[in-house]
């Protein structure tokens, strides 16, 4: 699960990044990335009501949670990662593996 402390809040970020940041997408899913003076990564999910009902969108959510999880230690510092979800679908792993990898080195060529 992701922690607490790793969850973007704040509509301002969400609009910030979505905007500003980043881009990789995939057929059910964009990220956005941005680096931020933030000292721990944080990811946040948008989720349309096109994707289901309110259960629908939380279960996506969660299972975004649990599979981004994996990957916070791996994210450079000071990251912000915005999800959003276009269609449902039963697992993300796949498209959340290669959306990352291509975030992390779009954020990595910026540090560089």
């Amino acid at each position: 699960m992701l922690p607490k402390s790793n969850r973007l809040r704040s509509g301002a970020e969400f609009t910030r990044i979505s905007k500003t940041g980043h881009r990789a997408s995939s057929t059910n899913l964009v990220i956005y990335a941005a680096l931020e003076s933030n000292t721990t990564p944080k990811i946040g999910f948008i989720v349309n009501r096109s994707v289901g009902g309110s259960v629908t969108r939380h279960l996506v959510i969660r299972k975004l949670r649990h599979d981004l999880a994996l990957y916070i230690n791996k994210l450079p510092k000071n990251t912000m990662l915005v999800v959003r979800v276009l269609k449902e679908q039963k697992d993300y792993r796949a498209e959340v593996a290669s959306s990352i990898t291509k975030i992390i080195s779009k954020l990595t060529k910026v540090d560089v």
